[in-house]
């Protein structure tokens, strides 16, 4: 399974390793993802999501079902 938030659709980006003669080398900025899984009232059931660590914080500030929601309206969750 690909490295990609399921709730912002954050993914790695592609940047350089700079040394400190300048040399510059290709790398990878991975998304800082968590496995974690959530309990839905109004489902009444638990959902497993990988999601990166800033969807976390969006998660406990407006509560997951208000974030279930948004990220259907993008198109990054289609469940």
């Amino acid at each position: 399974m690909s490295r990609v938030c399921e709730l912002t659709g954050k993914k790695a980006m592609v940047g350089n390793n700079v040394s400190h003669a300048m040399n510059r080398t290709k790398r990878k900025f991975n998304a800082n993802l968590v496995k974690k899984r959530f309990f839905i009232p109004e489902e009444d059931r638990w959902v497993t999501l990988k999601v990166c660590t800033s969807a976390l914080k969006d998660i406990n500030k407006k509560g997951i079902s208000a974030v279930i929601k948004e990220a259907k309206a993008k198109g990054f969750l289609t469940k």
